[in-house]
């Protein structure tokens, strides 16, 4: 233990932590960059925040207050002593609705706030894309603003009073009227008015620099004004007294759309004078699809309020009159909104992906001009990025002329790095050329404070410098941001990461095959931190079960990040042998969600499975890889000598059961499920040898069987297979109701039929309804346990049975002559998977990990879920009408991988109402089985999935498609889960 770390654990009652973990998550924000703090601490009030300022001075050691850590310039990072205000700090501490303040402490969420203020129809106003996790003394650091600040204006214009400590311990309370000033601010002000009122460009959007303007008399000295913006530099955040406004009762959103999005920039300030809420500008480049967007190739997004939806939407309609667009859209349905306010809130995430993969950054992301020239900024912008061949998408606040944008800049090489210089210098000139200002919402921190003369020219940045001194004369607080900057080509984060691709087992075809390049995908905008679900959302369960940053989907990526840097200057030095990131992916539920609800599309569950594959080769793993990552082979060996029985009736016995949980690394408050003493399969073998003996009959008589028209297989996933067959004689009901043939998926050789051409006819077996001597299988346990090896054997053998059908010559054969050799003859098949995270095993694990097999993509386009194989196949069909509420959980990975679309609608036409919850059972597969995971587990049940159940009337039909959700739901509330196929099964009795 270092002086200064034991020092600082006598003074604080708060967390110190100087651990590589702790610090590892802390070296990086939303930005290009990354410096390497010695220690973090989350303050537990004022008094530590004191005595951690106190400690550090006495040892010289900078301090870094950070929020969120989602800002974009590098500001949230330090080499010194980070302060984690979101851990203790993060209270409502009162709200006055009367009034119309709140008082909050720093690390408050702003959806926090925003809930605590919405039963008195209040909220703050300013609220920035990331209003889900970022926090309210980030946001007052970096004067955010968000795309309401048309109508609501900057974090500045809401705040009222801020109780401060500085480097030097002093607590000040500022306000207006010098207020809290330090001694020599008001001097320095008065020796420098006719500077201050002439140096300052007018613009809504004007955050760079400090706001020393806002000490004018004419402004009343607003203390607490001038201190927002100044990125951590000038003191440290403990209390602040902001400003709520009234929210609309009714709001209605225009989309309006434009060719482009100079048009649509030129178009922004012309709406103004109709006092819209917002006025957000995107173009096509960053929306995934159009679908629920007017034509065009950029659009304005506009919200109107009002005291009723009629009013607003007039509004928005006096809007769209008034604009000339090429197409508009009004919404009022409040889900309607939201979706399409996703689409651009995501942007910041998905415009760190140029349209053909290419990676693109952070850096000049939001510089503002006046909104009557925008227009023509942006013109002159596109013209500028072309001429350094560089590639970019703006979006943004275009109704206060702040433009955001990622850049397809190389930060890997020497000279992608100059280029990248000499691009910021020479946009820096462009946007004062334009009277703009170089940040217009997230500030200056490392990207541009360099480029501040430009700006404001040499002697107001000598200003600025005397201000910092004026506050933090030691220069203690986060050095190198704002005034004396280090260079922006400095501490970038790539620098560390190795220049060849990572020797890995899967494939990552969307990052070239180069698994730093999907470790970069992380970009820390930190959706992952989000507090409360959603909607559908998944991500991250584990986060919000722990609130602990290293089990976030970004916290691991960053670890992950330490470890590919190694040597290099990382902070993890032992690579994939690392405990620290062993023990951050240990709670990763492998739930996939963040693969669809990361902006980014990071993929955390096959990063684990990555680490887990290479942390563990040629070592013993945990019991629970053996018991459960290997739970297919055990189940087959049960079934082979009819040994359910026997395996049920021991489980019972609570001793042999607490022996064998234990010895399986189990966690010993679950109960073990018990086996069918039927499987699947031989149900449907002997119903397959009952029905050939029934057409053979009939055949004698004369006659002739009636036959499908489409024959499906029915993959036979382990847990159909041996823990809940009734979830697939339901499914075979359903689909020959809907005139659909199924038969299993043999483990036999295959034969295929061939002209004496060689041209295919068609492939069969013999006898398919014998004893398999193999059995197909996703691979979904030993991928979930990192055991790819395994699961690559396990794969390729599925494959290997199934190869007859992948042909591509099959694509092409429709009707033809029975081979006298087969008894069989088909077309290609679809494969029919029950279990939503088999489906998703098949459709993404299967040709990620087996990339250099051509047959692996081509079983993956042949999977289908049971909503979707009665959709294509039998679209006629019509469901009974059960005309019953449901409650229940998307499972994760139909949600993250599949896709629930044919689900809704065929339980709409079931007459099935009502939505199901967003986030993660918790089970997941094996994850809610290990031994010391299961109070997360039953953490993540108690979210979402436990409280709609239990507040469900007994009428209510419980849908959980996948085993880990029933058995979970069995386990924890005593209820059954039912998958659709036994819904809709049991209404064709009805």
């Amino acid at each position: 233990m270092t002086g200064l770390e034991a020092e600082l654990r006598k003074a604080v009652r708060g967390d110190v932590r100087f651990d590589v973990t702790s610090r590892a998550l802390t070296t990086m924000d939303a930005s290009n960059y990354r410096r390497v703090p010695l220690g973090v601490v989350a303050p537990r009030d004022g008094d530590d925040v004191a005595a951690v300022l106190e400690v550090c001075r006495s040892h010289g050691v900078p301090v870094v207050p950070r929020g969120g850590g989602t800002s974009i310039a590098g500001q949230a990072t330090g080499t010194g002593v980070v302060l984690d205000f979101t851990r203790h700090m993060n209270r409502v501490v009162s709200l006055d609705p009367e009034a119309r303040t709140a008082v909050v402490q720093p690390g408050l969420v702003l959806d926090r706030l925003q809930d605590a203020a919405a039963p008195h129809g209040l909220r703050f106003g300013p609220d920035p894309s990331t209003h889900s996790r970022c926090t309210l003394g980030g946001m007052i650091g970096n004067n955010s603003c968000g795309s309401h600040s048309v109508a609501w204006g900057t974090t500045a214009d809401s705040v009222r009073e801020l109780d401060v400590v500085t480097a030097r311990g002093q607590r000040l309370r500022l306000g207006q009227d010098w207020a809290g000033a330090p001694a020599g601010l008001r001097e320095l002000v008065d020796g420098e008015l006719a500077r201050l009122r002439t140096g300052f460009p007018e613009l809504p959007r004007r955050i760079s620099g400090y706001a020393l303007d806002a000490l004018l008399p004419e402004h009343r000295a607003d203390v607490a004004r001038s201190f927002c913006g100044s990125e951590g530099t000038l003191g440290v955040l403990t209390e602040a007294v902001v400003r709520l406004v009234e929210a609309p009762r009714a709001r209605a959103l225009a989309v309006l759309g434009y060719v482009d999005e100079g048009e649509a920039a030129e178009a922004a300030a012309g709406l103004l004078p109709h006092h819209p809420l917002t006025v957000e500008g995107m173009a096509a480049d960053l929306v995934p699809s159009a679908a629920a967007l007017p034509s065009g190739g950029a659009w304005l997004f506009v919200e109107t309020g009002g005291t009723s939806e009629a009013e607003a939407r007039a509004r928005a309609e006096e809007i769209v009159r008034a604009a000339d667009v090429l197409d508009a859209l009004v919404v009022t349905d409040p889900a309607g909104q939201r979706a399409l306010w996703r689409i651009r809130e995501d942007a910041s995430g998905t415009a760190t992906r140029m349209p053909d993969g290419t990676e693109a950054w952070p850096g000049w992301e939001d510089c503002a001009v006046p909104p009557p020239r925008l227009g023509a900024y942006l013109r002159d912008f596109r013209r500028l990025l072309g001429s350094h061949g560089l590639r970019g998408t703006p979006y943004g606040h275009f109704g206060d002329g702040c433009i955001h944008v990622r850049i397809d800049f190389d930060l890997l090489t020497g000279a992608g790095v100059s280029r990248f210089r000499r691009f910021s210098e020479e946009l820096a000139d462009l946007v004062v050329a334009h009277g703009g200002s170089l940040s217009g919402e997230h500030g200056d921190g490392l990207a541009r404070a360099e480029l501040l003369p430009k700006m404001y020219g040499g002697e107001l940045v000598a200003l600025f410098e005397r201000a910092k001194a004026v506050w933090d004369p030691d220069d203690l607080l986060n050095p190198g941001v704002l005034v004396r900057p280090a260079p922006l080509d400095a501490n970038l984060r790539f620098s560390v990461l190795p220049r060849e691709p990572v020797d890995v087992a899967f494939g990552y075809p969307a990052d070239g095959g180069d698994f730093s390049a999907a470790v970069r995908r992380c970009v820390g905008v930190a959706k992952c931190r989000t507090t409360a679900v959603s909607g559908p959302a998944v991500m991250c369960p584990s986060f919000r079960a722990t609130g602990e940053e290293e089990h976030s989907t970004r916290g691991r990526a960053r670890l992950l990040h330490e470890m590919l840097a190694g040597g290099a200057g990382g902070l993890v030095t032992d690579g994939w042998r690392s405990t620290q990131v062993r023990d951050a992916l240990d709670l990763c539920l492998s739930c996939k969600g963040c693969r669809s609800d990361c902006p980014v599309g990071v993929d955390m569950a096959t990063y684990k499975a990555e680490f887990l594959h290479h942390h563990y080769a040629g070592r013993h793993r945990p019991a629970a890889h053996y018991s459960m990552g290997r739970l297919p082979l055990w189940l087959r060996w049960v079934d082979r000598l009819r040994l359910a029985p026997l395996v049920n009736s021991l489980a019972a016995v609570r001793p042999l059961a607490a022996v064998a949980k234990r010895l399986g690394g189990i966690a010993a408050e679950r109960r073990i499920p018990r086996l069918a003493p039927e499987t699947f399969g031989r149900w449907l073998r002997r119903r397959e040898r009952e029905r050939m003996r029934g057409w053979t009959a009939e055949a004698r008589k004369g006659g002739r069987p009636e036959l499908p028209g489409t024959m499906v297989y029915l993959w036979p996933d382990t847990f159909t297979e041996h823990l809940s067959p009734d979830v697939g004689r339901a499914a075979v009901r359903v689909l020959e109701a809907a005139g659909i043939g199924v038969l299993e998926l043999p483990g036999r050789p295959w034969k295929v039929a061939r002209t004496e051409d060689g041209e295919v006819m068609g492939v069969g077996i013999s006898a398919p309804w014998g004893r398999p001597r193999d059995r197909a299988c996703c691979g979904l346990t030993y991928l979930s346990t990192g055991q790819l090896d395994q699961a690559r054997a396990v794969l390729r053998r599925t494959l290997d049975l199934v190869e007859p059908f992948l042909l591509p010559e099959l694509d092409e054969v429709s009707g033809m002559e029975e081979p006298t050799d087969l008894d069989e003859v088909t077309e290609p098949p679809a494969f029919v998977v029950l279990e939503p995270s088999c489906a998703a095993a098949l459709r993404t694990d299967l040709p990620e990990l087996l990339h250099d097999d051509p047959r692996a993509a081509r079983l993956a386009a042949r999977v289908l879920t049971f909503a979707e194989a009665l959709e294509r196949l039998a679209p006629d069909w019509r469901p009974p009408a059960l005309n019953r509420p449901v409650v229940g959980q998307t499972h994760c990975h139909q949600h993250a991988v599949l896709g629930d679309a044919s689900d809704r609608r065929l339980r709409e036409a079931a007459g099935l109402t009502g939505e199901l919850t967003g986030g993660c059972c918790g089970l997941a597969g094996n994850f809610g089985f290990e031994k010391g995971h299961f109070e997360v587990s039953r953490a993540c049940a108690e979210e979402q999935l436990l409280p709609s159940v239990r507040g469900a009337s007994e009428d209510t039909v419980v849908l959980a498609d996948g085993f880990s959700c029933r058995t979970q739901l069995e386990q924890l509330a005593g209820v059954r889960g039912r998958h659709l196929a036994e819904v809709l099964a049991e209404g064709l009795d009805r």
